[in-house]
């Protein structure tokens, strides 16, 4: 039960993303540098988690906690990138 509230919550914040790289045309950036870094997106996690309270008053934090615990989470990244690949927003 837990783990569908965490995938409608995951899929509701990603479509928001996912609109979000398509209309700034970078979609498909974010797509294959996700593909591309591999086990790399571990690191991305930690810096997203170390510099969140410096722009925290910048960017929701919520919206960080998402892209970091997406980054960390290698099964997370593969299906973010494939909600992407599945069809334009």
């Amino acid at each position: 039960m837990c783990y569908t509230v965490n995938m409608d919550a995951d899929h509701h914040i990603w479509h928001v993303w996912a609109q979000t790289l398509h209309r700034w045309g970078l979609d498909e950036f974010v797509t294959s540098i996700l593909e591309l870094s591999g086990p790399l997106t571990f690191f991305g996690a930690q810096t997203i988690y170390l510099i969140q309270p410096f722009v925290g008053w910048a960017i929701p934090e919520n919206q960080l906690n998402g892209v970091a615990e997406l980054l960390d989470n290698p099964l997370q990244t593969q299906a973010f990138v494939a909600y992407l690949r599945e069809g334009k927003p």
